[in-house]
């Protein structure tokens, strides 16, 4: 190993501006990844939290009494997928409403509003199916008058979940693949420089790992400085759209972590596959 770090050493000696033009290349390769890491990041984030408000409100009939809403609340407790449930009064849901349309509170002087039990459910409980399932159950009571809870809304933002989770699947494979290809090409011209010399470590006995492994470290190196530095960009854009635009999230100490040690996979993928293919064809031409 110390033989392998003494020739990586050597080949930056030798080739500094070429290391340099690598790691640079690695780094805006993973700054482009992970802008589109922290665009989904924030995405997801904006829709977690309009899941956060998927709800049922069913309203009771008028002349409920106590004990049919404690009965009601003890049922709906069984539910699994529903996280609180809350019971609103007519007079809680007036004052409600006057707060929360100011302007038509003068329309509002002596109105009467039904009770209602509102709803919420536990993340992973929040697809269509399973709103419209726990809807129709309540509509099993006999002091539930009416159910609402946005059925074309809930189904739309369950399609633009799926939709956006499959294209940023599709997407990340494709950042990773353009980045594996960028770092092998950077590999390959290292391998281009020092072409007699793996020739004549091959006519002295070495072997095809010993010849591998420089490069094999070398990729990772760069994929590890990379990552670094692409993230310190990246950290520097959020920094900047969130003080001139609007909030941002940014990647949490594990993601930046794998984000660095991404950047290393991907320098030995790329380096694994250029050098093979190349070593192979010094090989045959030998």
């Amino acid at each position: 190993m110390r033989l392998v770090l003494r020739e990586v050493l050597l080949a930056f000696r030798r080739a500094p501006l070429l290391a340099v033009l690598g790691v640079t290349t690695i780094a805006f390769s993973l700054f482009a990844f992970s802008l589109f890491g922290l665009v989904a990041l924030n995405i997801r984030q904006s829709l977690r939290e309009i899941e956060d408000r998927v709800e049922i409100r069913a309203f009771l009939v008028e002349g409920t009494t106590d004990a049919q809403v404690e009965a009601l609340m003890k049922g709906i407790g069984n539910i699994p997928q529903v996280a609180d449930a809350g019971y609103v009064s007519p007079d809680s849901a007036l004052v409600r409403a006057r707060h929360e349309l100011e302007e038509f509170r003068d329309v509002m002087e002596g109105s009467f509003l039904p009770a209602s039990v509102e709803l919420r459910f536990k993340e992973g409980a929040r697809d269509p199916e399973t709103v419209k399932e726990i809807s129709r159950r309540l509509q099993t009571y006999p002091i539930v008058e009416e159910v609402r809870y946005g059925q074309e809304w809930v189904e739309k933002l369950y399609r633009i979940r799926n939709i956006a989770g499959l294209a940023g699947s599709v997407l990340c494979g494709v950042f990773a693949l353009v980045s594996v290809i960028i770092i092998g090409s950077t590999i390959r011209m290292s391998i281009l420089a020092r072409a007699r010399e793996i020739e004549i470590m091959r006519l002295v006995g070495a072997t095809n790992m010993f010849v591998r492994l420089p490069y094999l470290l070398d990729g990772a190196l760069k994929g590890l400085a990379g990552g670094v530095i692409a993230v310190l960009m990246a950290w520097s854009t959020t920094t900047l759209v969130t003080s001139s635009l609007m909030v941002t999230q940014f990647f949490n100490s594990q993601q930046v972590l794998l984000g660095i040690l991404a950047g290393g996979v991907l320098g030995l993928l790329g380096s694994w596959f250029s050098v093979g293919r190349h070593l192979r064809h010094i090989w045959r031409e030998s």
